[in-house]
């Protein structure tokens, strides 16, 4: 069967599988584009996805499909970049099941472990014993020992410990036939005909390949020779699926270093570094790992010794010291411009995440253009990788490319992405002739096409260059006994697919899509937006590490449609309108969105920073132009003209009484689209703006006034929705503190003049009485609720008015002081990519300042209250996404408030935790750090939480009142004042 055949075939395929399978079967639309691509340049669309239970719905499923000549894909984390996890057939995804470690023998140091087993699970199965599985792609934590197998997969230890085939000892397999294998040393589990087949070509596989620590082309036969113990098992790791399915194997585990020390060497650049990188071998390092300065973020360097390209050298031992001591070893055998040893395990890390992330780095040039994979990672011995990089670097000179090279030095292997014009005919024909001029060039270096991801259909066409046509021909009758009916993933590595078909980006359109967002980091195009997610998959991680926060929805459900690289899947598709036909109308594309909270971790997060926020508001702007809309985006996105409303005609008392009334709330929660399960929020007896104005005399922010304000530099304090009705608490103890500090504080304007003057909120000292009779009344607002619910036209409007109102501020020069972390992020990002027209909205995104910015900034004399008490509570998602908290951690530090907030998502997000059938996950979101780290905090410690939905999710479900750092300080001082009274 063929990807063209008819839905009645398509669902015969279908009902077959599901008659025989335990698992799930998916030949929707959503199963079928989430799987459409890996981290290649590469598309293929599915007839379907299998997710397996286990081993006999394996050979189920290949026992259907051989009947009915379908293909089959093997595929783990699918982040494969040669292209080897995308196919037309079945594709058979195993970590939604089959992802456990089995068994662990500490004594006999192995592990038995299933194909969608996550690596960094195994590694945190096996560091109780202190033992660890050996390679380790920077892929880690998302990558699976299946995917790993199948491409042989090294990381930055192989220097140490090899590749994924040094740690394999036995693999069960099915084959495309149905037969169970158990691979092994000595010819165990060899298929009919393969050891004959061997046997009769050992000359040519005793000379047939290159000798160097990273050859990963090809199919490595030459494992079976006598001399290497014909061993089954690692001759099939590197084979991407395409000689059996593995339902599970038996690797080695290695003793970890009880402590390690990173010693990052600086070099002048990248051709010093990699002369250099052989040298240390011999010392025996842990990794060699090398990346240039044009691939480091500037503001990513601080940790980096002076250099233009550096060498990541790890060393270990049975102590810090004994570490330290090899690391200074290093040093002083290496000519180094400088160097740095970082003993400590949090500044490693740190410094280990630059590298990893540059998978995703490299994907955008300096200025902003793509880059693409296709040649990430060619391999030649480590002595000549110094003269290797220059007659590359002059290879993409000579076509016109631009590429930045970094990775495996001390193993000779190097990843780049390239600015390859895969949008024009003309541009993939260069392509195709620099990948063959690139081919010979690592041949006559002695090297491998692929020394780490495989050849896929990047590399495959092009193995007749490095192995020889005779070589390949072996390839092939050696593919035809494992699967005689080439069933399984066909066109990858043997008769391979042509380097430039199936190209992802050719479904695209070629004209700009009409959107509402400016997009300027992508040239106003959004499908360039989309463009930006190739596949590395970081969303997909299970755990948020640290303070991150991507992608709080995914680690919720564990389903690839909930996870960022999933959400642009389905809006590539969209964009095609292949497989997703009906565009922004598509159910497909909004039931994904669904889930996601809109908490622009990926916007930080994300290695290519995919803005799965904004996408989400621009569909969901385009899929309910002219029609009716869920009823949760009337009443929680229209929350700030409800909310004025209610003041307005001070009904706050008795919607809050309401409130309070079960029967009356439950009618409140279904009419407005709100979860059953959550209370609504009590409003503020007196708004903020109430008690602003029946306060002590003031200033304008025209410098108008009297008292004790007119001294101090003048701040602007903005007022938003969640401050002004829900939590006016904050805002007064943000106008303590700021003026505590020496500032003048003044609110926005309310009236619209023609003249200068500029209000603060009550529009004293406004001048003649003419004006006023040209005034127009209004109310600043950032437009979260708008935006975050896809209503962009009206946003625009509201945001129109805000910059009217905000002139007068504009030409004063104050900076403008945002409590809430998600409307200051709304007014830095979403403010001048809707209003990309209008040049006030950049002028006013550059004015705002958190309430610790401003402090630091604007104060930086002020000391504040010493509080010397721990915290514990979440930094916002959009805080950490958007404005980073860096002033917020030294601002803590002064007042003596200790420990670190956690990261992840609280899980409420705005309206996302309060719209029905949102509950559960966001109460899994909540439970993931937020939730276990207050109930874990010490006593006396203070809960942080500036962002008020941080603060209702702390409320609602764990019962504890969290508070807003100005609220801390205010209370610090006025103990202050009692002390001295």
């Amino acid at each position: 069967m063929t990807h063209g055949e008819s839905s009645d075939g398509l669902d015969g395929l279908e009902r077959a599988l599901r008659l025989v399978v335990r698992g799930d079967v998916g030949f929707g639309v959503t199963d079928r584009a989430l799987v459409t691509m890996d981290a290649s340049n590469y598309r293929r669309v599915p007839l379907g996805v299998v997710a397996p239970r286990d081993g006999d719905d394996v050979a189920a499923v290949l026992e259907v499909c051989r009947r009915r000549g379908t293909p089959v894909v093997a595929r783990g984390g699918g982040t494969s970049i040669a292209g080897q996890a995308t196919g037309t057939g079945v594709v058979l995804d195993f970590t939604r099941y089959m992802n456990r470690v089995v068994s662990l023998d500490p004594e006999a140091r192995t592990a038995v472990v299933q194909p969608g087993l996550v690596l960094d699970r195994l590694q945190e199965a096996a560091a109780p014993h202190g033992l660890r599985f050996g390679p380790d792609p920077s892929t880690h934590s998302r990558c699976t020992l299946g995917g790993m197998i199948g491409n042989n997969s090294c990381g930055s230890h192989s220097v140490a410990w090899g590749t994924t085939a040094d740690s394999v000892r036995e693999l069960d397999v099915v084959t495309a036939r149905g037969r169970r294998l158990r691979l092994g040393p000595g010819w165990a589990g060899a298929p009919d005909g393969l050891r004959d087949l061997v046997e009769g070509e050992l000359a040519r596989l005793r000379t047939g390949f290159p000798e160097l620590p990273r050859r990963i082309s090809g199919y490595a036969l030459d494992a079976l020779l006598p001399e290497n113990g014909a061993d089954v098992a690692r001759s099939f790791c590197g084979s991407e699926g395409t000689l059996g399915v593995v339902t599970e194997a038996v690797v080695k585990l290695v003793e970890a270093p009880r402590a390690r020390v990173l010693a990052v060497l600086g070099y002048a650049d990248e051709g010093a570094a990699a002369e250099a990188a052989a040298g240390l071998l011999p010392y025996a390092p842990l990794t060699v790992e090398g990346m240039a300065a044009d691939l480091v973020p500037s503001g990513d360097r601080a940790g980096l010794p002076r250099g233009g390209a550096w060498l990541f050298v790890e060393t270990g031992g049975e102590s810090a010291s004994e570490a330290h001591a090899r690391a200074e070893t290093i040093v002083r055998a290496a000519d180094v411009l400088d160097a740095r040893i970082v003993r400590d395990p949090a500044g490693q890390r740190a410094l280990w995440r630059i590298r990893e992330d540059a998978s995703g780095t490299a994907t955008r040039m300096p200025d902003g253009s793509e880059a693409w994979p296709g040649w990430e990672d060619c391999a030649v011995p480590p002595a000549r990788l110094g003269a290797y990089l220059r007659d590359f670097r002059g290879l993409l000179g000579q076509h016109g490319l631009r590429g930045t090279p970094y990775g495996h030095f001390g193993d000779g292997c190097i990843h780049v992405r390239i600015d390859f014009d895969l949008l024009t005919q003309a541009g993939v024909a260069r392509f195709r002739r620099f990948s063959e001029e690139l081919a010979d060039l690592v041949v006559a270096h002695g090297g491998s096409l692929s020394g780490e991801h495989g050849d896929g259909q990047a590399r495959a066409e092009l193995l007749p260059r490095m192995y020889g046509s005779d070589m390949v021909a072996l390839f092939e009758r050696a593919k035809g006994v494992w699967d005689p009916d080439d069933l399984l993933n066909p066109g990858m590595l043997v008769r391979p697919a042509p380097l430039d078909g199936n190209l992802r980006f050719a479904v695209l359109p070629r004209e700009p899509v009409d959107v509402a967002f400016g997009y300027p980091s992508d040239g106003g195009d959004f499908s360039a937006a989309v463009r930006r997610c190739v596949g590395v998959a970081k969303c997909r991680t299970t755990s948020a590490a640290g303070a991150g926060v991507m992608c709080p929805s995914f680690r919720a459900t564990g389903r690839e449609e909930h996870s960022t690289r999933g959400r642009a899947r389905l809006l590539h598709e969209m964009l095609a309108g292949e497989l997703v036909t009906d565009g922004w109308r598509s159910t497909e594309v909004r039931d994904a969105l669904d889930l996601c909270l809109s908490c622009k971790g990926c916007r930080s997060d994300c290695p290519v920073e995919v803005d799965m926020a904004t996408y989400k508001a621009e569909f969901l702007h385009h899929h309910y132009e002219g029609r009716r809309r869920p009823a949760a985006h009337y009443s929680m996105g229209w929350l700030p003209v409800w909310l004025r409303w209610a003041s307005r005609v001070r009904a706050a008392p008795l919607l809050n009484a309401l409130a309070s009334v079960g029967l009356a709330a439950g009618v409140a929660k279904r009419l407005g689209g709100i979860a059953p399960e959550r209370e609504i929020p009590r409003l503020a007896r007196e708004t903020f703006g109430a008690w602003w104005r029946r306060r002590k005399p003031r200033v304008d922010a025209d410098g108008d006034g009297d008292g004790d304000g007119d001294r101090g530099e003048l701040v602007v304090l903005w007022p938003d929705t969640f401050t002004e009705h829900l939590a006016p608490s904050v805002g007064r103890a943000a106008v303590r503190v700021l003026e505590a500090a020496g500032l003048r504080v003044a609110l926005p304007p309310t009236l619209r003049l023609r003249g200068r003057p500029v209000g603060d909120g009550r529009s004293r000292g406004l001048g003649a009485s003419a004006a006023l009779l040209t005034a127009r009344r209004g109310r600043v607002c950032c437009g979260l609720t708008y935006v975050s619910t896809g209503q962009l036209d009206h946003a625009r409007v509201v945001l129109r008015r805000t910059l009217d109102l905000m002139e007068p501020v504009l030409e004063s020069g104050a900076p403008v002081v945002v409590l809430e972390p998600s409307c200051a992020a709304a007014l830095r990002t979403d403010l001048p990519e809707l209003l990309h027209d209008d040049p006030r909205a950049a002028r006013l995104a550059a004015r705002v300042l958190t309430f610790a910015e401003t402090l630091e900034r604007h104060a930086p004399g002020w000391i504040p209250p010493r509080l010397d008490r721990p915290t514990v509570g979440q930094t916002h998602c959009h805080q950490h996404a958007v404005l980073g908290d860096a002033a917020e951690r030294r601002l803590r530090e002064a007042a003596g408030l200790t420990g670190a907030l956690s990261g992840g998502c609280c899980g409420l997000a705005g309206n996302f935790g309060f719209e029905k059938g949102h509950f559960e996950v966001s109460t899994a979101c909540a439970e993931e750090q937020l939730l276990p780290a207050v109930r874990d905090a010490p006593e006396g410690a203070v809960v942080l939480a500036d962002g008020f939905s941080c603060r209702t999710q702390l409320e609602q479900l764990a019962g504890v009142r969290g508070r807003h750092l100005a609220e801390v300080l205010a209370e610090g001082l006025e103990a202050g004042d009692r002390r001295d009274g």
